[in-house]
């Protein structure tokens, strides 16, 4: 069973509609092995929610006239898997208790609506709906290699992604490619996200890692990363490498965590903007023993 834990300040608005949102997405896909909860990093224990956030939540058929807070405690900590922090600094409070916790935080977070009126409330719903749907997308992907029916969706993220994208017949023709190790994060025939990777003489090189605006910090670059690396280890190869943009130091950061260090630049590699990139390889016959 996978344990989420929504989390802001008071848990009376934000979390609270996440956590009564998030169980009715549940119960519409059917899925019961997942479970969530939320609380307050300053919270009192026992309050109802804002009258606001109550008739947001009821407008969309979800009861929440008997949500009381909780506080954030170390047998939360220990009962979660995943937690969801409103935004950068909850995360922050959350981290100094625990730094190797597995933390997400919507992208650009979620503004606390206390105070405003039921339209604010409305509003910081819908980015909750909006977030929580992703996330559910993101828990039930499963990462396939990349065939046929998945190409025109790969040609659009490129295409949102890369000022120089790759086209429907280049990312065709990678079928036919015997070097040519490409994979998919997908759900329910929707592409979230996917990774290319060239296999040649024992050495690996990412071609692309990519992920659609709506899926981005939800860890779906990582486990794509983890999958593109565990196929290159099972083939047998020494390292696997790629090149990045060096202005792009949330990439950096991901793959640094992911085992890959800079090793070299390549001068002017990038055009649209033209910039130099970093060379980052991780040595996969060391990662055998780690």
């Amino acid at each position: 069973m996978l344990n989420v834990t929504f989390v802001c300040t008071g848990n009376t608005c934000r979390s609270a509609m996440a956590e009564a949102i998030f169980k009715n997405k549940l119960k519409e896909r059917n899925i019961t092995d997942i479970t969530c909860r939320s609380c307050g990093l300053s919270a009192f224990a026992g309050d109802s929610a804002t009258p606001q956030a109550v008739e947001v939540c009821r407008e969309r058929g979800i009861d929440l006239s008997g949500h009381r807070s909780s506080a954030i405690n170390p047998y939360i900590l220990d009962e979660t898997n995943i937690m969801v922090c409103m935004t950068d600094g909850h995360k922050q409070a959350v981290q100094s208790v625990n730094p190797d916790f597995r933390i997400l935080v919507p992208c650009g977070g979620i503004a606390d609506p206390y105070g405003g009126d039921l339209e604010i409330y409305r509003q910081c719903a819908d980015e909750i709906e909006k977030f929580v749907d992703a996330f559910l997308d993101t828990l039930t992907m499963d990462i396939v290699p990349m065939s046929e029916e998945h190409i025109q969706q790969i040609a659009e993220l490129e295409k949102v992604s890369f000022s120089v994208p790759w086209s429907e017949n280049g990312l065709r023709a990678e079928l036919e490619n015997e070097t040519a190790h490409f994979l998919v994060a997908i759900t329910d025939k929707k592409v979230l996200g996917y990774i290319g990777v060239h296999e040649i003489c024992g050495e690996g090189y990412i071609t692309n890692v990519a992920v659609f605006p709506e899926y981005r910090r939800l860890g779906i670059g990582e486990a794509l990363i983890d999958a593109a690396t565990c196929g290159a280890i099972d083939r047998n190869c020494d390292f696997i490498s790629l090149e990045v943009r060096i202005s792009n130091t949330p990439a950096i950061e991901l793959y640094q965590k992911q085992g890959y260090n800079v090793v070299g630049k390549r001068k002017n590699f990038y055009s649209n903007p033209t910039e130099d990139a970093y060379i980052m390889t991780r040595h996969l016959k060391d990662s055998e023993t780690e």
